[in-house]
């Protein structure tokens, strides 16, 4: 039994035994390792907590990406989603992402350059990625290639190293484009582009990506920051399923390139990654304007699914969701209308005043639109995840490296509840089969 303020703590009484204890309250939350002092005895464990999914369960202290749900709010160190998606660039929220703070001018530039001078890789990685089916799916081949880089860079073990761990964090987000956009040429037979350092990151990306014979490819400046917003959406998104997977395989001390394949193979997933693909199959398959009203009723009717709309963390309009639409419009003035574009935009009007939905918080999120877009890039569904996981790269290397300077964490090792059989009588197999 803890003495601790009535003001700054949890009164719990156990029914089982009559004891009554006082536990902690910290930033709203309670240490699950506090509620261990609740037993029946000495000899029985002691209290935990059963959370699937970590659905009410903090792992970790972090001050990368703040979100408020309920009012649709989403901040990278601070700074208010719709202020750097309209005023910044990829590399530098990258770099406010891992660093804590927005570059000066000359941090800036450095970074830049490091990043652009570490765009290449190594001729093994081109050699281990052809060996790969020419059917491959492009996310199996990033993940594996990502984890392969491990074992180019070894001195990345050493993660105890501050200047070690930026070098490190610099290669993944600068080979990252690289190996994304092989993977996309490998799955189309095409040869593979070579980084033209004299471009800019995105563009860099675009040209890697559709470069065929011309001396040098020239994305328009439209599609370009279309894609570059993108990246800055995805850049993080609190303890998602990927960032999870990150700190999770990263709490066992292994180099960045492992855990952050980790991440990449949690967003392989399609209840992770996938979903801007599921809405573009719900949007064809309505078919036109005229059938919205009888789609919404099966979807009233469990007949449907609403695909794009609603998140596990917001219960308002995803802050992304509003940004990535203008960005649609934008992309469409290049590439011409996508006729499921006033689908999209009719399915949306009609949900937004629909009572059923709103008293749901059914509100459009960051896949809504997001496949829009891509597909008019003319990017196949399964290139996707693989947009999703350049950007996402930055934060997740943030996130891997505020674990590692967190003096608090330990490896992961979560408890179970044991369901299974005890204390069986084992028979040897002679007795069993005869």
């Amino acid at each position: 039994m803890t003495d601790v303020a009535a003001k700054d703590s949890l009164t719990v009484t156990d029914n089982r035994t009559g004891q009554t204890y006082d536990i902690a309250i910290t930033d709203n939350t309670i240490a699950a390792k506090d509620l261990g002092q609740i037993r029946l005895d000495e000899e029985q464990p002691g209290l935990a907590t059963y959370d699937p999914g970590f659905v009410n369960t903090a792992s970790c202290r972090s001050a990368v990406t703040y979100i408020d749900g309920d009012k649709g709010i989403l901040e990278y160190r601070g700074y208010p989603i719709e202020q750097l998606a309209e005023k910044s660039n990829f590399l530098e929220v990258a770099y406010l992402l891992i660093h804590g703070e927005l570059p000066t001018k000359e941090q800036y530039d450095g970074w830049v350059h490091e990043i652009t001078y570490h765009t290449f890789v190594h001729e093994n990685v081109k050699t281990f990625m052809q060996g790969f089916r020419y059917d491959a799916h492009p996310m199996g081949m990033l993940m594996a290639s990502v984890g392969a880089l491990s074992t180019f860079y070894p001195d990345a073990r050493n993660i105890s190293d501050a200047d070690n761990r930026h070098m490190q964090m610099v290669r993944m987000i600068a080979k990252m484009p690289t190996l994304g956009a092989w993977s996309f040429r490998h799955a189309q037979g095409k040869p593979y582009v070579y980084p033209d350092n004299d471009l800019g990151y995105t563009a860099n990306f675009l040209s890697m990506l559709f470069k065929m014979s011309e001396s040098k490819f020239e994305a328009d400046e439209r599609l370009v920051k279309a894609l570059d917003v993108l990246f800055i959406l995805h850049a993080d998104h609190e303890q998602n399923c990927s960032t999870n997977a990150v700190r999770s395989v990263g709490s066992s001390q292994v180099d960045p390139y492992s855990a952050v394949s980790a991440g990449v193979g949690a967003l392989y997933g399609p209840l992770h990654g996938g979903a801007n693909e599921a809405v573009l199959r719900m949007l064809k398959r309505i078919g036109s304007k005229e059938n919205i009203p009888a789609f919404i009723d099966g979807v009233k009717d469990g007949n449907e699914r609403l695909m794009g709309f609603g998140h596990r963390v917001y219960k308002n309009y995803d802050p992304r969701a509003k940004i990535i639409k203008k960005s649609a419009e934008d992309v469409f003035e290049v590439t011409g209308t996508n006729p499921l574009l006033d689908i999209a935009l009719e399915l949306e009007k009609i949900a937004l005043e629909d009572e059923y939905f709103v008293k749901r918080k059914l509100y459009p999120n960051v896949d809504f639109y997001s496949g829009l877009i891509y597909e008019a890039f003319q990017f196949p569904p399964e290139m996707f995840t693989v947009l999703f996981a350049i950007g996402r790269t930055p934060g997740w290397l943030a996130q891997w490296s505020e674990l590692v300077q967190d003096k608090d964490q330990k490896i992961a090792r979560p408890k179970q509840i044991y369901t299974g059989d005890r204390e069986l009588r084992f028979t040897a197999a002679s007795e069993r089969w005869s």
